[in-house]
């Protein structure tokens, strides 16, 4: 892969944001964000923006994947869930840290975008699943790491159900990024920070 000016910048902001997880920039670099957008929003590919992306969804800034990455805190051995496939951008960074990578999306549009780009940067460690995100995906779980990429209103009591003993969940609730952790059986809960991934116009929601 070619030198990638704007990425190379990308990695240094994010590393002086506070992303000192050598595993996490290594596995952004190996996803150039600029693939993840549109065409003609190559420009700000690396900026810190939201990106429209297609119907009606949009690419929160290159931190807020980095951010999440890093406090999913991914072994190469986990099984990794991702409701809200989005660009695909957060999956392809979990998929250069994790051995597999399954995601669950309503819109099929943006699953065959995701595909594409996935097949062009030769990643093939992404499973991909047309559907709705609120169930999460039973047939694979259980999962050791879970990330939602839309806002909530409430806990996911039927993607909870998913995680694994010794698990993390990170999902975003009323403004809050919460973590679920599950030790043993019963699952801890701690609100990290607020973060913006508040639903948007007509009931769509901000997706990774």
């Amino acid at each position: 892969m070619s030198i990638d000016p704007g990425l190379i910048d990308m990695i240094m902001r994010l590393r002086s944001r506070g992303i000192s997880s050598n595993s996490v920039l290594r596995a952004v670099e190996l996803a150039p964000r600029r693939y993840f957008v549109p065409p003609e929003k190559r420009s700000v590919a690396y900026d810190a923006v939201n990106v429209p992306i297609a119907c009606g969804q949009t690419l929160p800034p290159p931190m807020t994947a980095a951010l999440l990455a890093q406090l999913l805190d991914v072994n190469p051995d986990h099984k990794v869930l991702t409701l809200g496939l989005g660009s695909g951008y957060l999956a392809a960074i979990l998929s250069n840290m994790a051995t597999r990578i399954y995601t669950v999306e309503r819109y099929k549009t943006l699953i065959k975008e995701a595909d594409e780009r996935f097949r062009s940067l030769d990643i093939y460690n992404v499973v991909t699943r047309h559907g709705d995100g609120r169930y999460g995906w039973p047939g694979q779980a259980p999962f050791d790491r879970i990330v939602i990429g839309y806002a909530l209103r409430a806990e996911p009591e039927a993607v909870l159900k998913q995680l694994a003993p010794g698990g993390k969940m990170l999902a975003v609730i009323d403004g809050m990024l919460t973590s679920f952790e599950k030790p043993r059986t019963k699952i801890s809960v701690t609100e990290l920070m607020p973060l913006d991934l508040d639903m948007v116009e007509a009931g769509k929601s901000r997706t990774l």
